[in-house]
């Protein structure tokens, strides 16, 4: 930085070509006191620039001394023989217009040429095309020469910045590079420990290279403000080898430094990688198999289930932390054994077996607990549902049976059959999920890191087994009560149906009775017909004998039934006096038809013992007694047709209606006419006998 401010403070210009091909150096100088110190140094180091083989055509020295003192121009120029580093061929000073007296400014120079060791010439800026061509001076001195020294200086500090940089970062690049190269295992991870990285980075430095080569190239090839093909300084020749030598060597330690960097990166990894399968191994080999030690446990009832299963989730969810890390682990092992050197793969893959057999070895015993409670909640939810079921089956034997008939009770049955059923499925589905559940726990020792779990598995089978026969004892004496109440009630059911048919009985013999009074009417039109009436009328009686008796039987069946269900009976009290009512009834009534149809066939069959006797034989009718017990009999019946039934508890009922009864009267009284005309035919001969 102290070089470039020398070099904006004086501006000295080193570019340009003398007839020999030397290097044109040009000083101007400034009214300000000049610094010959200073000015030393910048010419120091502009002249260290060129290429040795440039030095050594010499140099033209163009000393602008137009803005300048005489003394000052004087000491420049005697200081130059110290500076420049080869032969000067010439020292042109250029004078100011009316300035400076010749003879002396010629004269002192010339006396010091021999020593100085080169002709120095005072000259206007408008004659130096004498000595120099016009191409080759700038346009403050009448030339053609184009230059921009800001340019051209801001190109340097590029230049010198990269050159220093891209130095430094060789040797960086090399101590780096050289260290990984070693064959010491100890120096290769002690120059990883070091993690050294370079102080500037190289994209950057190479980046800055291959600008300022194209930038050198562009102004070598297309001219500096792309005019005539020109080149202001040597330097810039001389840079652009410079410049890719020192590309060429960045490439090449930048690119042994990316593999350090890659080798270095991935044993980085590795070792990452290593640790962080460590950790999840030692967690899961540690706390989380501890957490699994300490839940054995099934619970003795849903909610402890339950809670077991949701302090199981936790322990789930801090391993699905861990099992995470194993996918992300195991993904980046994959990788690295896709990409990965020989020597690196057997580390891997042990690593990759390591960490599978740990996490796979967690997760099948997670698997295991799980599945374990909730076999364990499917088995106590089946025990209360089991549970509720029987104590809704005892609830329905512990009430009383109060039915008001058969369907009802029958319904009742239906209900507790199917309840019962209902429990028999329901134990078997207890006594299935049970054994399951054991053949889990049987299997748990397998599952016990090496701990004796004899005692544990001892409480949950006592348990399991312990709740199975309590179940089945209770359903034993549930079992026991519905044989007792189905008894009970099939009882009641044959009680309601004698109760219901004795009813019924009473229901014919009714019937049976309002069929004799109004059916059972006609008293025959002879004696033959009459005792067919007698006979039919014997036969149903014996009928209604029968509907009595089975009315009877069925009480009777009732009371034995009711002693047995220890209850009275809500009917039979009511249909026995009913029944007894009702046949007392139809006995009177069938007295009462009985004696009809007897008087009826001694009626008809002396009448017509009588009508049927020949006339011839009058002796046989001589009886009077005969006539008029015929007269008597038939008289009696008619009273008898005319007579209601009387009943025991004194009410009446006549037999069929009033023109019913009238038209077995008129038969009868057609029949008396015919009896009683008979006699008359008889007695006529008689009366006449003793007139004759």
């Amino acid at each position: 930085s102290h070089h470039v401010t020398l070099l904006m403070t004086f501006s000295p210009k080193l570019g340009g070509k003398d007839r020999r091909s030397g290097l044109i150096l040009t000083i101007p100088l400034c009214l300000e006191q000049t610094s010959m110190d200073e000015l030393s140094v910048t010419l120091d180091y502009l002249l260290s620039i060129p290429s040795e083989k440039c030095k050594a055509r010499g140099f033209t020295v163009i000393v602008d001394g137009r803005k300048s003192q005489w003394n000052v121009v004087k000491t420049v120029v005697l200081m130059l023989q110290n500076v420049v580093p080869a032969e000067v061929s010439l020292v042109c000073v250029v004078k100011p217009d009316e300035f400076w007296d010749k003879k002396v400014t010629h004269f002192c120079f010339w006396k010091e040429k021999d020593r100085l060791g080169f002709e120095v010439i005072l000259v206007s800026a408008n004659k130096l095309t004498r000595y120099i061509e016009p191409c080759q001076l700038t346009e403050d001195f009448g030339g053609t020469l184009t230059y921009d020294h800001m340019d051209w200086l801001n190109k340097r500090l590029v230049f010198e910045k990269f050159t220093k940089e891209s130095t430094s970062l060789l040797d960086e690049l090399a101590l780096i590079n050289n260290g990984s190269d070693k064959g010491s295992q100890q120096e290769k991870e002690r120059s990883i420990d070091l993690n050294f990285l370079p102080s500037v980075d190289p994209e950057t430095v190479l980046q800055t290279g291959h600008e300022l080569l194209s930038e050198l190239q562009q102004r070598r090839f297309n001219g500096s403000d792309g005019g005539v093909s020109w080149s202001p300084m040597d330097d810039e020749l001389l840079a652009q080898p410079q410049v890719m030598k020192l590309l060429d060597s960045l490439r090449e330690q930048y690119t042994r430094y990316q593999e350090v960097c890659r080798q270095r990166s991935k044993r980085t990894q590795l070792e990452e990688i290593q640790q962080k399968v460590m950790q999840v191994v030692n967690w899961l080999e540690g706390p989380g198999s501890e957490q699994l030690r300490t839940q054995w446990g099934i619970g003795d009832s849903i909610r402890a289930s339950q809670a077991l299963q949701q302090k199981h989730e936790e322990i789930e969810s801090q391993h699905s932390e861990w099992f995470a890390v194993y996918v992300e682990l195991n993904q980046q092992i994959a990788a690295l054994l896709n990409a990965g050197d020989e020597e690196d793969l057997v580390e891997l893959k042990a690593l990759q077996q390591q960490l599978s057999d740990v996490c796979y070895r967690q997760a099948s015993q997670l698997e295991f607990r799980q599945n374990l409670l909730q076999a364990a909640l499917e088995f106590h939810s089946v025990a209360q549902d089991l549970s509720q079921q029987l104590d809704g089956l005892l609830g329905m034997l512990c009430v009383d049976v109060a039915p008001a008939d058969g369907a009802s009770i029958q319904q009742t049955l239906k209900l507790l059959e199917e309840k019962l059923k209902s429990v028999d499925s329901g134990l078997q589905g207890l006594r299935e999920k049970g054994q399951s559940l054991l053949d889990q726990i049987s299997n748990q020792a397998s599952w016990a890191y090496g701990k004796d779990v004899t005692i544990e598995n001892k409480e949950n089978v006592d348990h399991i087994q312990g709740v199975m026969e309590d179940m089945q004892l209770r359903k034993q004496r549930c079992e026991d009560m519905v044989d007792v109440r189905r008894l009970k009630m099939l009882q009641m059911v044959q009680l309601f149906k004698c109760e219901e048919d004795a009813a019924q009985a009473v229901e014919w013999l009714s019937e049976l009775l309002d069929a004799l009074l109004k059916t059972h009417i006609r008293l025959g039109d002879d004696a033959q017909e009459t005792k067919v009436l007698l006979e039919k009328h014997r036969k149903f009686v014996d009928v209604a004998q029968s509907t009595y008796d089975y009315g009877r039987q069925l009480l009777q069946a009732t009371v034995v039934l009711c002693q047995s269900l220890r209850c009275t009976s809500r009917s039979s009290g009511d249909t026995l006096p009913r029944l007894n009512r009702v046949w007392k009834q139809f006995t009177v009534t069938s007295d009462e038809r009985v004696h009809r149809l007897e008087t009826a066939v001694a009626f008809h069959s002396s009448a017509e013992k009588i009508l049927q006797e020949c006339p011839e034989q009058p002796e046989a009718f001589n009886d009077v007694e005969q006539f008029d017990e015929i007269e008597a009999v038939g008289k009696s019946l008619l009273d008898r047709l005319t007579v209601p039934v009387v009943y025991p508890d004194g009410s009446e009922q006549y037999f069929g209606s009033p023109s019913d009864m009238a038209s077995a009267a008129e038969h009868i009284r057609e029949k008396m006419k015919l009896v009683s005309l008979k006699k008359q035919q008889l007695r006529q001969p008689e009366a006449t006998t003793p007139d004759s």
